[in-house]
This record gives C-alpha cells, structure tokens and sequence, in this order.
C-alpha cells in the first residue's frame, strides 16, 4: 500500500474527494453529530453511531463497468435506533443514548453482526437482507387475519415470493447492567466468542453468547474514592493472540494484561510509559499526557496511542518508550491555556492504521485531519471541507502558521475554528480510501487513479 502524500515517489499518490454525508445546515441538531466511524473486516459495510443514538450503515455499491473510473460508492444500507435514552431512577441520572462505539463481529454468513454500545448498555445487532416472502397460508389470508378452520377443505403448500429488497435489523443480545461508570470502550477477541468492555475503572470480559453475566477482568477502583489518581481511558484485545489486551490510562501509560497469568488482571504483564522531559513540565503537562485511544496495528506486532498533541508507535517488545512519534498539533503548545478555558483540552481524539501498518491517521481542529507515512517520516494536514467536494477534486495540504509573515496558502493559528473537530476516523481495511467524521457529516476520500 502505497504512503500519505502526493509528490516525487513512485509509490505517492494524490487523496481526492469521493463522497460527503450529511445535512449542509449551519445550525447542527446535537443528534446528528456522529460519535463513531467504523470500517467492517472487509471494508464493504461503513458504520456511524450519532448522538441521537441511531446506527446508519452505509454499503459499497459493486463498481461499475460502463463507467470505469467510478469506483465503487457508499450508499446508505441501513438505519436504526440502536440505544434509546434512559433514566437509572436509583441514582437519579439520565442515561444518554449517544453511541460511543461500533464494533464488527467477523462475518460467518450471510448475515453481518455489529455491537454498539452507549455509556451502559452494549447490544449486539444482527443486520440481514429479506427479498423473498411466503404466500399461501393455510390458516390466514393473505392480509395476514386468520381463517376460520372450519371452512379449510384444501391444504396449500406455502410458496416463496420475491418482493422489494428489505434490510433488517434486530437486536439478538442486550448486555446490561454490568458497568457502574461510562464505557469507553468495547473490543471483540480474535476467538470471535467473547468480547470486553471497559469504563473509567472496571474491564468486563463477556461471551456473545451470554448477557446476563460478565467477568471482571481488571478492577482499579481504590478501596476510597479520595485516593483514584487514574482512571482506564481505552481498551482493546490484541488481533491475534487471545489472551493478551490493553488498557490505556489518563497518566498516559499503557498495561498489557495477559489473560492466562490468572483470572483477574490487576497485576499487568507489561508496562508501557515514556518518561517525562522535566524541562517541558507545566500545569497541563498531565491533561496532555492523557491517552484517548490505543489500537494494536494489524499485524499485531504495534500498537499506537493517541495522547492531545502527538500520536505513539509502541514495540510491543519495548517498554521504555515509543519508537515512533509523530506531533499532530504542536502549535497549539501556546494555546493550552485557551484550550483549558474552553474545554477543548479535553477533547478524545482517536487514530487509526492503514491496512499495511504503513501510515497512520488521526484528527485535529479546523476539520484538519493528519497522516502520517511511517516509511518515509512524511506527514501530511488536509482537510475536510464542503469548498473541496467537488468530485473526484484533490485535496490540497493544508499548512498552519504559527507565527511572523504568513504565505498566501498558510492559516494563522489565531484563525483556526475549534468547534470543528475530527475527532473520529476510519481506514478502509485493504484500500486507501478513508472516512472522516467532521461534526454531522461524513467524508469519503480515497487515492486518485491516474
């Protein structure tokens, strides 16, 4: 797979505009903001979660031979309400139903399975197709009212009808009631049987099969509240190995837990952490160091953390620090003062992998969003903007200022809008071709074939 950047090299290509989803509006319903982007194993189905608690799954169209230079689009499959909001009467709290992950189950037929999970509840949806119907009944009518059996004199053989395609989709799992805190996170195993989920102190393990009884597999909550000095930020399983997970943690550090060594994995196998510069110390240095994000790579051999201003490549055989790092935004150094006031400090961006290993991409402010080559040390800033959506349009690389002349093509940091956010993004398991979540809408970019 090739890099990041268009530019000298053989293997560069251009990223041009595919598709944009979304409402145009300026005035944004909080429900239609998404809140989770997510590529299936094979990369023909596209899921978002919003805030209002819908799933809309979106299904590449076969490509086209008259027409060879379109390749294939994403066209809405499915929608449905997957969590609805609550209220825990207990502790006087609402429940919201925004989506806070989607995860794919691997396809065993030809049905596809997804979990989607809010701040309590995970479900477990089943996805399938229906274009044929039975007719012929032999105790109702055709409108569906029953027959009086008494005027049955004949039996009729039901025959199957082919109607209008219908895509379904039905909960077959509610796992509920085990999470006292948010979750953050949910991971499916490699053995496609059992998955976990995590909130700020507790990860559950949980077989698919199974809801009404989960395993505690790592509990930090301190005996007194008073004493928490961290709570679990992310969670994810390793893509092959079984046994072994991670968790990231608001100190910045990362435990590998294996699953063998015993039951409860309070005591972590190994122990990610970069020692602190103590010359760039200051009152956000912990804020900062805060991880929103850990996904192994697909080998299983990295792993890569998202922290506010940088992104990590970790050997999993190396513990003292990361042997890659990439800084996203380091202009906004100056500007963490600001940031604190206005909660963007806050913000949990995530990142995510090429399906080679051999970039990596994650978000910024402005509708920026950053790749990074890992072979060639290039990076790139482009942006996802209605102004460059024509089709098939190249996306131009984006440069911020940061201080004294600014060129014609550079935009001051003082200009940047920080309401506009790509906080979630996708990378299509085989193919260069990204989905970008900015606010309501989602962006489809994809390599341009020359």
């Amino acid at each position: 797979m090739a890099g990041v950047a268009g530019g000298g090299g053989g293997n560069d290509f251009q990223w041009c505009f595919s598709q944009v989803k979304g409402a145009i509006d300026e005035d944004v319903a909080e429900a239609d903001i998404i809140s989770t982007v997510e590529f299936n194993y094979s990369g023909d189905l596209l899921a978002t979660g919003d805030k209002g608690g819908r799933v809309v799954i979106f299904q590449r169209e076969q490509e086209n031979k008259s027409r060879p230079h379109s390749r294939g689009e994403y066209n809405v499959y499915s929608t449905f309400q997957s969590h609805e909001p609550e209220f825990d009467y207990l502790k006087s709290l609402e429940i919201e139903e925004k989506i806070n992950k989607i995860r794919w189950l691997p396809q065993q037929n030809a049905a596809h399975f997804l979990l989607s999970t809010n701040d309590k509840t995970i479900k477990l949806w089943k996805i399938s197709e229906r274009d044929k119907r039975a007719e012929g009944y032999n105790l109702k009518d055709e409108d569906g009212r029953l027959r009086d059996p008494f005027r049955i004199t004949a039996l009729r053989v039901p025959i199957l009808k082919p109607m209008d395609l219908m895509v379904e989709a039905s909960p077959r799992r509610i796992f509920a009631n085990a999470h006292t805190y948010h979750i953050n996170s949910i991971s499916v195993n490699s053995d496609h049987e059992t998955y976990l989920s995590a909130d700020d102190l507790r990860i559950n393990l949980w077989h698919l099969e199974i809801t009404d009884r989960s395993f505690n597999i790592v509990d930090i909550k301190p005996a007194n509240m008073e004493e928490l000095t961290e709570v679990i930020t992310a969670a994810e399983f390793h893509p092959h190995h079984c046994n072994v997970f991670v968790y990231s943690s608001s100190k910045g550090t990362i435990r590998l837990c294996d699953m063998r060594s015993s039951a409860l994995c309070d005591r972590h196998s190994k122990f990610f952490e970069e020692p602190e510069d103590p010359s760039s110390r200051s009152f956000f240095s912990e804020i900062i160091s805060s991880i929103s994000d850990v996904k192994f790579s697909h080998s299983g051999r990295y792993m890569m953390t998202r922290d506010y201003l940088s992104v990590k490549v970790w050997d999993l055989n190396m513990e003292n620090r990361p042997v890659e790092t990439y800084q996203v935004h380091e202009y906004l150094r100056s500007k963490l003062c600001s940031l604190y006031e206005n909660d963007c400090i806050f913000d949990k961006f995530e990142c995510c992998w090429n399906g080679s290993d051999s970039a990596i991409m994650t978000g910024s402010y402005n509708n920026f969003f950053r790749m990074f080559d890992r072979n060639t040390r290039r990076d790139i800033t482009l942006e996802a903007s209605r102004e460059s959506s024509k089709p098939r349009a190249i996306l131009k690389p984006r440069k911020v200022c940061t201080g004294g002349k600014r060129k014609k093509d550079e935009i001051s940091v003082d200009s940047l809008d920080f309401n506009k956010k790509i906080l979630h993004t996708a990378w299509h398991p085989m193919e260069n071709i990204i989905a970008v979540a900015a606010t309501n809408n989602l962006y489809i970019f994809q390599d341009k074939i020359n």
